[in-house]
């Protein structure tokens, strides 16, 4: 069976400076995965190849088996991509932009206005149903753009700084609908600058900097390779400070 999430020797330069540098990574089927890293590590640069979004210079990715570059329509029928500062059309109201992304992804009609319903309620946004997006505040369009993420029922979720913009009760609310993916069998990858979710979240966590993984393991297994601290934010700070080595894993 194939793994969720398969990276080989993946590069990519930007004007002659390499923003992914030779990464390997590897996510099984049904694991909560967070990558970490530092602003311009090469975090957003992998998810938008995985994405489809931005083309390879070098190496292979695949989703679910299938490669991003040759059979891209298959590895992104399966695999949803929610970026940190998401496109919203702002004329529209919540059913009708879900309705739209539903299109786009071929789900009748029936089925389309059923599972829109049902992630609004989720999210608790039903009581927006009549309210134009360009009205909503930053963690409300946060929130659709989940919806929108979760209407054509994916199996891999790629997830860049999913919790930007929402207070305490949105996050937690949005954090234990990712929780329940994962139980369905869903594999979520998880970016974010607050290290403490992804230590509670995640299965296991990658870390990576200059453009490839440094570290990656339970956090059990990272504090076990840490040469100082118990939180995941030290464990962090040791490997991602300037001069610090990192040893592939």
């Amino acid at each position: 069976m194939s793994d969720a999430l398969e990276i080989r020797n993946l590069h990519k330069q930007f004007g002659g400076t390499p923003a992914v540098d030779g990464l390997d990574l590897v996510i099984p089927r049904g694991e909560f995965h967070a990558l970490l890293g530092p602003n311009g590590a090469g975090k957003t640069t992998t998810l938008r190849i995985v994405a489809g979004l931005v083309r390879a210079d070098f190496g292979t990715v695949r989703v679910l088996g299938h490669d991003i570059a040759s059979d891209a329509r298959a590895a992104k029928s399966v695999l949803a991509f929610l970026p940190d500062d998401p496109l919203l059309y702002g004329k529209l109201r919540p059913l009708e932009y879900l309705e739209f992304v539903a299109g786009l992804w071929s789900i009748d009609a029936a089925t389309a206005q059923a599972r829109a319903a049902d992630l609004l309620s989720t999210l608790s946004l039903d009581d927006k149903l009549d309210g134009r997006i360009e009205t909503f505040s930053r963690g409300m369009r946060q929130k659709l753009a989940l919806a929108g993420a979760l209407i054509h029922d994916p199996a891999v979720m790629i997830l860049d700084e999913p919790l930007t913009g929402l207070d305490a009760a949105a996050a937690r609310l949005v954090k234990d609908i990712l929780i329940e993916r994962v139980k369905q069998g869903c594999t979520v990858v998880l970016t974010t600058h607050i290290l403490e979710i992804a230590e509670r979240l995640a299965e296991r966590i990658s870390i990576i900097a200059r453009g490839r993984i440094i570290a990656q393991g339970t956090m059990a297994e990272l504090r076990g390779g840490s040469a100082r601290g118990e939180t995941l934010e030290d464990i962090f700070l040791e490997l991602t400070s300037e001069g610090a080595g990192g040893a592939a894993p």
